[in-house]
């Protein structure tokens, strides 16, 4: 008994370990995709985010989700911080997406709002202790490390906050949408591997253990089914642009990984390989037609966060529903649907209210000026690239 508890404990550590690599992964991800003039603004925000995030779900978060569970198969503290590591990734997810024009302390109160109240009610109803769920919902969805709890969370939140912010002062120019390329290509690379590292923690942590054969096991078959479904991400963005444009965008290909990531991450330990091969390169496919669509009506999403992880987190907690059903066991499509909806519904309808009321106190956007200057000078006072010559 002993031994296992230690053995599950240390898994646990292990596994928030690789977890808590994601926030450098989001970090430099973020500042390889915005300009030269907003990078240092980027960096603070995730910073900020983790610690933020991390300190309102310390205080008043974890208990709302779990109430008072106490974990008897592992450290207590382990359970603990494991949880905690989650609660930055779906902030992270809303940050970059109103990158260049979001100021850093109205999206701070938003973290702590998030991490304390929103985040962990989403919990309550899919993971935690369920007294929401056993008293106003009835909730009987598969969503193993969060592609809907998780990441359409932060899609939801994203996409609220876009709808209230709105788009980058010269990104829509009359009928004309303008690129703005990313500035750090190498960053960019380096944030999006460091994210897929962290994903074998995220997923394969969320088995609960790795002490028993069976454990062992399921823990093996889920890493092995994420790296497969965002190998498949990235070869199925390749090869449709390529198609399309007859060029190789490395950012679409890492963010085509990325998208299949999100998209196992609610099954990986339900999959067979090719069950992991296709959901994975549904979601390469997803975030290639889901990029141009969002601009097409002007929501205006620097590091493409809404075709990753809002796409994805439906689409993945969808497909347990085709390629696991398991009606002995309550896994339907409908189920699947239901819990999309439920969360749908409840993250966008309050983060949207939250983020609207904040705004009329706290402006949450930068002024033009501020944001033709770049968001580093007048959130930050702190250049990232001070030698180089500010771009308009």
């Amino acid at each position: 008994m002993d031994t296992a508890y230690v053995i599950d404990t240390l898994f646990a550590l292990f596994s928030i370990t690789l977890i808590i690599l994601m926030v450098p992964g989001f970090a430099m991800l973020e500042a390889g995709l915005v300009r030269t003039k907003n990078v240092s603004s980027v960096l603070t925000v995730n910073v900020m985010i983790y610690a933020v995030a991390s300190m309102a779900f310390i205080l008043v978060g974890f208990h709302l989700a779990f109430g008072d569970f106490q974990s008897t198969t592992m450290s207590q503290w382990a359970f603990f911080m494991f949880q905690m590591a989650f609660v930055g990734k779906a902030i992270n997810i809303m940050s970059g997406g109103v990158g260049e024009r979001a100021r850093l302390l109205p999206l701070t109160l938003f973290t702590v709002i998030m991490g304390a109240l929103i985040y962990p009610t989403a919990v309550n109803i899919s993971w935690g202790s369920d007294w929401i769920k056993d008293t106003i919902f009835d909730l009987n969805f598969v969503d193993l490390a969060g592609s809907t709890v998780i990441h359409s969370t932060g899609g939801w939140a994203l996409l609220a906050a876009i709808l209230v912010i709105g788009s980058r002062k010269g990104r829509y120019v009359g009928n004309q949408i303008r690129v703005i390329p990313a500035s750090n290509i190498p960053l960019v690379v380096l944030g999006a591997m460091l994210l897929w590292i962290g994903w074998f923690g995220f997923n394969g942590g969320s088995v609960g253990g790795i002490s028993t054969k069976e454990l062992a096991d399921s823990v093996a078959l889920t890493v092995f089914n994420t790296n497969t479904a965002g190998l498949a991400g990235a070869i199925s963005v390749g090869v449709l642009i390529y198609i399309r444009y007859k060029l190789f965008d490395i950012t679409m290909i890492l963010n085509g990984a990325l998208g299949g990531l999100v998209a196992i991450t609610a099954g990986p330990h339900l999959y067979t390989t090719f069950d992991a091969i296709t959901i994975g390169a549904i979601g390469g496919a997803l975030v290639v037609l889901a990029v141009p669509l969002f601009d097409r009506f002007r929501i205006d999403d620097p590091v493409g966060a809404l075709s990753v992880h809002l796409v994805n987190g439906i689409w993945g907690t969808l497909a347990v529903g085709i390629f696991a059903a398991d009606y002995a066991n309550g896994i339907t499509f409908l189920n699947q649907l239901k819990g999309v909806g439920v969360m749908a519904v409840f993250v966008f309808s309050v983060s949207f209210s939250i983020i609207y009321l904040l705004n009329k106190v706290i402006p949450f956007r930068a002024s033009d000026e501020d944001q033709v200057q770049g968001l580093d000078v007048s959130e930050c006072g702190l250049e990232a690239y001070p030698e180089f010559k500010r771009a308009i």
